[in-house]
């Protein structure tokens, strides 16, 4: 019996040191892995229980709040001086060749109708070369409609530019004559090269053309006097630039979808485009043919004159350095370790993710809710986008022809002396799929075939693929460029939508990382990436806080801007609220405001945040409030065409653009309609009393708050 009771014991002791190490390994590797791979069945299992039953996740206002430094900053493009309407008896015309991606389309737009001013001539409607109808694009769009919103570009810009659809006809036959004198601005032109160059000859001949190709022909940052220059590209990119409605459409649409699922989104452009890889020489960090793809375009480029670097260069050290781009798997890293959930909705924008779905991998594998816009829309909803095009021949690998006998003999008996060696191995089958990708003739070819007429179209798609990545990625709760501030010349996606992000609210969450910061923290730990130690997960999140802070604002300002003006477009388009605390001003070398510098907001602008903060904290407002608007003139016309809702005035010297609706779920609710208009006659008593003519502008919404109206 004694023997018996001591097996017991020991039994038990083995037991309880058993659990005692189990416990303190658990501990440990809680410790190490500073939370980044955790996992916790009870937190999943009360996810996917609130994703069944319809609830809304809970908000961290860690990962998803507004940073509050920004909160006083509001949009404010308007003209603060002298400002004079265009004169129809001006200098000539200007005409434009657009050649280029989104980005740089978009950029050069803004530059072009920015001279136009500059010059005191009538803007043509630039040609977009990439969505032109040689490209086999719809034959109901052209160039600029193709992507853009024609009417509403020139409408909104009447008391700027003068802007027609074409040239006049007597200057057409001129024009295909090449009677004209056309310039290639670079983007770093300055005004003075227009006002001492190009307008004497504007003068004397009444039409110039100008080729853009590097994204712009403009200068970004412009002297002090020409502030309101800077205001008028403000107005042309986040106003007048609006896309096209079946664009716009469907891109409110997809944002639709992804607030259904109950949850905040962050979008995240990955920035792997070929070209910006091959100007950094960033081709080791892939593999296989994409490395090969990658030298062959910089190559190219060295041979234009783009690049005056050797080709081969350290791809590793350029990381090292910031010149190439975070790879999807270390974004991955990065937002596990702020502490983003592995069931987090990751929006991907980009047409071109270079690599393919390989690098994309590891990024899925963290964050299951990962999506595109192939994941949101349907095939018809493309289908309908584009529109219809005529049929195109495929891109079908055509193997080559086989031999027949006799020609087999005759190679037979051309061969060399006897006794003659055993003929090679037959080769290894080359599969379709190897021959029909756009990377194809690197496995049979040493020179890039001439792009094929499918090709063509779909780099006009890409554009319309882009417009949509767009739409989503500046409405999202929260943004993560890939690679912004690459040190290029030309304008990057990421950059153009941190600065209209900026613009419009600038409050809202907008990472601005430092990759030369993250690839040295990268390198203490690229061995163990996915368990760092606790000390590197709270060095980024550090860093990532600060990014979205004064310090990454600062960081932007200093080597964004002086590239592209759109990408942050402060203290020119943006005005302080006089509640909040002004801030420490700071200049850089040349007396620039690298932070602060804003002008106070028009009384409007205050009372327009103090009835918006009201109506987010309350969700009711007074009864004194609703019964302002319960006087409201009505329209004469009577029909139902805007929902049932009597707009005032509005045929009184008003043009009726369109509306917009946001409902909240509940049977008593507001109504918030945005009405665009222009104000070339304010004669209605009601508008004058509602706000001055100098504080409406043609491109200005007025929201109309309908209180309490039962559907």
């Amino acid at each position: 019996m004694v023997f018996k009771s001591k097996i017991k014991w020991v039994a038990l002791f083995v037991l309880a040191l058993s659990m005692g190490s189990l416990l303190v390994h658990l501990s440990i590797t809680k410790f190490s892995a500073a939370g980044l791979v955790q996992y916790s069945p009870l937190a999943a299992l009360r996810q996917d229980f609130a994703s069944l039953i319809g609830t809304q996740g809970s908000r961290s206002k860690k990962l998803w709040g507004n940073v509050k430094a920004f909160e006083s900053l509001q949009p404010y493009a308007n003209p603060r001086t002298n400002y004079p309407a265009p004169n129809e008896e001006n200098n000539g015309f200007i005409y434009a060749k657009v050649f280029g991606g989104f980005e740089k389309i978009r950029s050069s737009i803004c530059d072009l109708v920015t001279i136009s001013r500059l010059l005191n001539a009538t803007l043509v409607i630039p040609e977009i070369q990439e969505s032109l109808r040689s490209k086999g694009i719809s034959y109901k769009l052209k160039s600029f409609s193709y992507l853009y919103n024609e009417e509403q570009f020139i409408a909104s810009l009447t008391r700027d530019v003068i802007i027609v659809k074409s040239l006049p006809e007597n200057l057409k036959a001129a024009r295909k004559r090449n009677e004209f004198p056309t310039f290639k601005p670079k983007v770093s032109t300055s005004p003075n090269y227009y006002i001492q160059e190009v307008l004497p000859k504007l003068k004397r001949t009444q039409v110039i053309g100008l080729i853009l190709t590097d994204g712009g022909c403009l200068q970004s940052i412009l002297p002090p006097s020409m502030s309101e220059l800077q205001r008028l590209r403000c107005r042309v990119a986040f106003h007048a630039l609006q896309f096209r409605p079946e664009i716009e459409i469907l891109g409110r649409l997809m944002v639709e979808r992804l607030r259904a699922w109950g949850q905040p989104f962050l979008a995240y452009h990955p920035g792997l485009v070929r070209e910006t890889l091959a100007y950094h020489g960033c081709a080791e960090l892939f593999q296989d043919v994409h490395t090969e793809l990658i030298q062959y375009r910089r190559a190219q480029m060295i041979r234009q004159g783009i690049v005056n670097e050797e080709l081969s260069v350290d791809s590793h050290l350029r990381r090292d350095n910031g010149s190439c781009p975070l790879m999807p798997e270390e974004v991955g890293i990065l937002l596990r370790a702020m502490g983003y959930p592995p069931k987090t909705i990751i929006y991907l924008a980009g047409s071109e993710t270079f690599g393919g779905q390989r690098v994309l991998i590891p990024l899925r594998a963290m964050f299951s809710n990962l999506v595109d816009r192939t994941s949101l829309c349907s095939q018809k909803e493309f289908s309908d986008l584009i529109g219809p095009e005529t049929s195109v021949p495929q891109d079908l690998f055509q193997p080559p022809p086989a031999k027949s006998e006799k020609q087999l003999k005759e190679e037979w008996n051309k061969a060399g002396p006897r006794p003659r060696p055993l003929p090679p191995p037959p080769d290894r089958p080359i599969y379709l799929h190897e021959k029909e990708g756009w990377y194809g003739w690197i496995t049979e070819s040493d020179t890039e075939p001439s792009p094929s007429a499918m090709d063509l179209r779909n780099q006009a798609h890409r554009l319309l693929w882009d417009a949509l990545d767009y739409i989503v990625s500046v409405e999202a709760d929260a943004f993560f460029p890939g690679f912004h501030n690459d040190g290029s010349k030309w304008p990057d996606f990421a950059s153009l939508v941190m600065g209209q992000r900026l613009y419009e609210s600038a409050a809202s969450r907008t990472y601005r990382p430092d990759r030369k910061l993250l690839a040295e923290l990268f390198n203490i730990t690229r061995e163990n990436m996915y368990h760092p130690k606790h000390n590197w997960t709270v060095s980024v999140k550090e860093h990532l806080n600060r990014s979205l802070d004064e310090n990454g604002f600062i960081r932007q300002s200093l080597f964004s801007k002086p590239v592209s003006f759109l990408s942050h477009p402060l203290p020119e388009c943006s005005c302080r609220t006089s509640s909040a605390t002004v801030p420490n001003e700071l200049k850089g070398k040349n007396g620039r405001f690298l932070y602060g510098g804003e002008d106070e907001c028009p009384k409007w602008i205050q009372r327009g945040q103090e009835a918006g903060s009201l109506e987010s904290a309350g969700g009711k407002t007074d009864d004194s409030e609703s019964s302002d608007y319960d006087e409201l003139p009505e329209s004469d016309d009577g029909d139902s065409k805007n929902g049932g809702i009597q707009f005032p005035a509005i045929s009184s010297g008003l043009k009726f653009l369109g509306e917009k609706r946001r409902f909240k779920k509940s049977s008593n609710y507001r109504k918030e309609i945005l009405v665009y208009f222009h104000t070339s006659d304010i004669s209605n008593k009601f508008w004058k009393d509602l706000c001055s003519e100098d504080e409406i502008t043609r491109h200005r919404r007025v929201r109309f708050f309908i209180m309490d109206e039962v559907v």
